[in-house]
């Protein structure tokens, strides 16, 4: 039976350059699907050029709570409008200083984005830094989706053992402890394990750790990526800029194609 792989591109809607790179991808069949950030002024039109996909390639929700401006403007989250750093989320949450409803107003505000502008649930639901893992986000995960039928997939916790990026890789697990089973517990299909993390001042990086997610990653399994194409909208908003003409370049060339082929994979679509 033929391995069949997932690879998810993180931050559709970010910024137009962002966007047309991955349904670039998605066109190509390079990808399985891709996670949206919703909050942005172009939302709308990135919305309707990703709908016609719906179906055939796998569309979820990105979480956003670190670092962009927010959905519900200024609250004990977003003093002045913009969501903190992560550095500046974890800790404050679970102090008290910042309101857990605000949290959660702020995510349903992202939801709602979603399903007005493509009409349908999300596919999966991850997070922008991870902040799907964070404690009151998980709360906020288990009372929107409390119909079985509809719960969309999670991502899941990274597996320990990556020597290249242990440090990140080690970070990212602690939040996550627990996320696995307790989402499963609480009915969700968990994908696991995560992989596609390094550190993206090193890009390359990227290319020998996707080749061994086409060697290995199990069908459970997730690979997350960033491709996309540099903009002044991007240069605005996000650090992670050149990094992502790299992995579009790997992941639209030939010898990924090639690789893919000779692995005796598939790249899993929206059904899968």
């Amino acid at each position: 039976m033929t391995r069949r792989i997932r690879l998810i591109a993180d931050d559709y809607g970010l910024a137009p350059g962002v966007s047309a790179a991955i349904l670039d991808l998605l066109d190509r069949r390079r990808l399985t699907g891709t996670s949206c950030m919703t909050g942005f002024p172009e939302w709308a039109q990135a919305a309707a050029r990703i709908k016609p996909l719906c179906g055939r390639v796998a569309i979820g929700l990105h979480l956003t709570l670190t670092d962009q401006p927010a959905v519900t403007g200024k609250s004990s989250l977003a003093p002045q409008g913009r969501l903190p750093p992560l550095r500046s989320l974890a800790l404050p949450v679970l102090r008290g200083r910042i309101d857990a409803r605000d949290v959660h107003a702020e995510l349903d505000a992202q939801y709602s984005r979603f399903v007005e502008a493509l009409g349908r649930r999300p596919d999966f639901v991850d997070g922008h830094q991870h902040v799907h893992f964070l404690p009151v986000v998980r709360k906020w995960l288990r009372a929107r989706f409390l119909d079985g039928a509809d719960r969309p997939a999670l991502r899941g916790a990274p597996a320990l053992g990556n020597a290249a990026s242990a440090p990140k890789v080690a970070a990212i697990a602690a939040l996550a402890a627990g996320f696995n089973r307790s989402m499963q517990r609480a009915g969700f299909t968990v994908f696991e394990p995560l992989t596609g993390i390094y550190d993206w001042r090193q890009p390359e990086k990227f290319s020998p750790l996707l080749q061994i997610a086409v060697e290995a990653l199990p069908e459970r399994g997730l690979f997350m990526c960033h491709p996309g194409h540099v903009d002044e909208t991007l240069r605005a908003r996000d650090p992670m800029q050149s990094v992502r003409e790299v992995e579009f370049a790997v992941l639209a060339s030939d010898d990924f194609g090639a690789s893919v082929a000779r692995a005796g994979v598939e790249i899993m679509d929206g059904t899968g």
